[in-house]
């Protein structure tokens, strides 16, 4: 599959030279050789019985119940013809693969076909718990969850090329219902089996998953990690996930989240804004990449990291997402009413790049980016535009550490930058803020919290370009006492510069065809 996405180049004559990224998205083969090992199972709706043996294409299944009735072994193989269609069915795993030989759930037959599809439609049903109330709460920990896949407390799992769905009949289930079921396409969950090694999701597509848009940590939307408490930790250690990579996959019309990974029981881990590395280890996610996914039309966020170590997300796009995260749908509390693009929550040193936001809908947030609630926070060469709340938000005052840098904002819409009063110092350096006509630098109205919108930042290097008429701007935010500091930045077409920059640079950066830059999804083939 392949996406065909923006590629911008913008001269600078300040400090860039240049900016150009390529999105796409396309199958990988796997790269691990299980050596042979391992039963093949043959899955099929079209030429399958439940009476055949399953173990070759010629007598293949024609149910996964018969999968989920197995306990899988090191270098096992679940294969679903293309073409087939499973409907009211899912995939719940037992058994784990190794380090050599993971378990592999992928595809066979004609590669012209289309994926095989698995629609739960709101079966596969399980119990969530936390073992624990969270940190609000308002926040649900428990209560029964339909997965179309499901993966719980294994690992050394690969999956890909399946086209996965949990769409359901709204018949007797008003869609915006406070308690409505929590459903998802993959769920992934740590409990019992300490540390959850070897998770790879690649080239899957995943739409149509009709969860609760108000339970963010609930395992619900399209691809949601969750760690409960175990039974016994003494004997099992400290749940937790080490090398996960999400990739090539193609998120659309879920509800609530695109991608997160991973909320857990152990939150209070991370009391402290600034994160020890030992603590972020031991009780959160290792070795995290999330790239090249197509995140589109999703009730909330697209893309979260929660409690990780250095997770790394590049090369991803969020098109039009947080679509639900207004009063008309999610109408029976205001609790929780805010969502945004990529961002993360309580992690340490993530890192985000090459990623593109656009569209995002109207809320409390609505920005691209989001450094919320995490110490080192990294974005760099991100391309951001047409996001109604705006390019970034620092958020929270154990928001540490924060660094936004080369990256590009193109008429996002409200504000560039939302500092609420409660944020750290934060630093932005070497972008460019190419604003839409009449939209501020700063996001200087209140927002739903009532924030003063004054957290100190320093802004320096960056070239802030007012596309529209030339105007007075109001530099320091919403109060007459500044937080923000300016310097060596170039502004162009304001009657103003902040008076904290003494080094303030006011020329024409000869931007060329900036207006022609693309501000809509090219589409997806």
């Amino acid at each position: 599959m392949t996406k065909k996405l923006v590629s911008i180049i913008c001269c600078l004559t300040l400090v860039l030279t240049a900016f150009s990224s390529l999105f796409s998205v396309s199958a990988v083969e796997g790269e691990t050789d299980t050596n042979d090992v391992g039963t093949t199972y043959y899955v099929s709706t079209l030429t399958g019985k439940d009476t055949n043996n399953g173990t070759s294409e010629d007598t293949p299944f024609y149910s996964l119940s018969k999968i989920n009735e197995i306990t899988l072994q090191p270098g096992d193989k679940v294969l679903l013809e293309r073409g087939s269609v499973f409907d009211y069915q899912y995939l719940h795993l037992k058994g784990s693969g190794s380090a050599e030989n993971p378990i592999i759930v992928g595809t066979y037959g004609d590669e012209k076909a289309a994926k095989p599809v698995i629609d739960a439609k709101g079966q596969g049903i399980w119990y969530q718990d936390y073992g624990k109330a969270l940190d609000n709460s308002q926040h649900v920990y428990k209560g029964y969850v339909s997965s179309t896949i499901l993966l719980y407390d294994v690992e050394y799992i690969e999956i890909s090329g399946l086209e996965i769905v949990n769409d359901v009949s709204f018949l007797n289930e008003d869609y915006s219902l406070r308690t409505k079921m929590n459903r998802t396409g993959v769920a992934v969950v740590a409990q019992n089996a300490g540390t959850i090694d070897h998770i790879v999701l690649d080239d899957l597509y995943i739409h149509d998953v009709k969860g609760n848009v108000y339970d963010k940590h609930m395992n619900n939307g399209g691809i949601y990690f969750t760690v409960f408490m175990p039974e016994d930790e003494a004997s099992t250690g400290i749940p937790k996930y080490n090398d996960v990579t999400i990739q090539n996959c193609y998120v659309k019309d879920v509800s609530r989240w695109g991608i997160a990974l991973a909320y857990t029981a152990y939150y209070n881990q991370f009391n402290a804004a600034e994160i020890d590395d030992t603590v972020c280890q031991k009780y959160g996610a290792t070795d995290v990449v999330i790239k090249n996914n197509y995140i589109e039309s999703v009730g909330g966020d697209a893309i979260t990291t929660m409690y990780c170590y250095q997770p790394l997300v590049e090369y991803n796009v969020a098109d039009g997402v947080a679509k639900e995260i207004n009063a008309d749908i999610y109408s029976a509390t205001a609790f929780g009413r805010v969502a945004a693009g990529i961002w993360p929550w309580k992690c340490k040193d993530a890192v985000f790049q090459y990623n593109e936001v656009f569209d995002t809908c109207y809320n409390g947030d609505a920005q691209a980016w989001d450094a919320d609630w995490g110490d080192g926070t990294v974005y760099q060469y991100n391309y951001s535009h047409n996001n109604q709340g705006g390019a970034v938000m620092v958020c929270g005052i154990q928001a540490i550490n924060t660094v936004f840098r080369y990256n590009i904002s193109y008429k996002d819409l409200t504000c560039a930058l939302d500092i609420p009063d409660n944020a750290p110092k934060a630093e932005f350096y070497n972008n460019v803020f190419y604003m839409a006509e009449g939209v501020p630098f700063l996001r200087v109205a209140d927002r739903n919290n009532g924030a003063n919108q004054t957290g100190t930042a320093v802004v320096r290097n960056n070239i802030i370009y007012n596309s529209g008429a030339e105007k007075s701007e109001n530099w320091s935010g919403k109060n007459s006492t500044a937080k923000m500091t300016y310097s060596n930045n170039l502004y162009y077409n304001y009657t103003n510069t902040p008076t904290s920059d003494a080094n303030a640079v006011t020329a024409d950066p000869l931007f060329w065809g900036a207006e022609a830059a693309p501000t809509t999804t090219t589409g997806v083939v």
